[in-house]
């Protein structure tokens, strides 16, 4: 098993012109900072996304890159994008992990640590 160190790092915000809080519906978007600390190059092939809404809803997600890509993060770079979701209540989490390879086309994943989605002021 491969511990290369990558370092997922992620800032949310509550997208209120895109949600629809009559309707149960809550927009969030979530920037995304994958950054390589190890000594080789890594490429991202998969992402496997758990979400799960205030009312216990889990969605699993799995698809293959991240936003139509599978970067290559060299050693000591970072690679950075956003995405989106949406949810029937105000608050969720997120967590997961991604799946990389290694120069030697050894697997590996990246845990993807739970965060917080959440409308401003709905957690104290």
């Amino acid at each position: 098993m491969n511990t290369q160190p990558i370092v997922v790092s992620v800032e949310t915000e509550y997208l209120s012109h895109q949600s629809q809080p009559e309707d149960d519906r809550y927009a969030f978007a979530y920037h995304i900072t994958i950054e390589n600390c190890g000594a080789e190059t890594a490429q991202l092939l998969s992402r496997h996304w758990v979400i799960v809404d205030a009312n216990q809803e889990r969605k699993e997600v799995k698809g293959m890159g991240v936003i139509g890509e599978q970067p290559l993060i060299a050693a000591g770079e970072s690679y950075s994008y956003s995405s989106g979701v949406v949810l029937d209540t105000p608050v969720g989490t997120m967590e997961g992990s991604y799946q990389l390879v290694d120069e030697n086309g050894e697997p590996f994943d990246a845990p993807i640590r739970p965060f917080l989605l959440s409308t401003p002021n709905a957690v104290h």
